[in-house]
């Protein structure tokens, strides 16, 4: 057995150590944004964060996570409270098939722990290596934006009103 934390909470996992987080997580967990895609760590589709960096899913294996705090994008929010990277992302309209979608979101999320008002050259080379051929990139960086500007304005407001959304 292996203790895991995702998304805040404890899980006890029958894995063997060398089995890919992917797996645990929509396998075991059934949280399934995180996307398997090539397997290999060269599509970005199954991006998660572990410990405040982006980290591909599919090739990290269980025996490295031991302590670690593994955050998917279920657990930054849901459809009636979206955290404000998903809620950009539905506003610009940033999304055609999906697929890549929630890999990207996680990619941006990790930068703008890291870096509040990224400049358009510093979001491009972030998501680089997520393979998206909806064509949806303007709409991408547009929504990556605009999350930057909710999440400070989401600092910026009283206690009480961010509770309220």
């Amino acid at each position: 057995m292996m203790r895991l934390k995702v998304n805040g909470q404890d899980h006890q996992i029958d894995a063997e150590p060398d089995t890919p987080l992917l797996y645990v997580l929509r396998d075991d967990l059934k949280l399934n944004a995180a996307k398997f895609g090539c397997g290999l760590g060269q599509c970005g589709s199954c991006t998660v964060i572990i410990d405040g960096k982006a980290v591909l899913s599919c090739v990290t294996p269980m025996v490295l996570l031991e302590g670690k705090q593994v955050t998917t994008l279920e657990g930054l929010g849901n459809v009636s409270q979206p955290a404000p990277i998903q809620r950009a992302f539905m506003e610009e309209q940033a999304a055609q098939c999906g697929y890549c979608i929630a890999g990207m979101m996680m990619r941006a999320q990790a930068l703008l722990q890291r870096n509040r008002k990224p400049t358009d050259e510093q979001i491009r080379s972030e998501l680089a290596p997520h393979l998206c051929r909806c064509g949806t990139h303007m709409r991408i960086l547009r929504a990556v934006h605009r999350a930057a500007r909710l999440m400070e304005t989401a600092e910026l407001a009283p206690a009480d009103k961010r509770s309220a959304q």
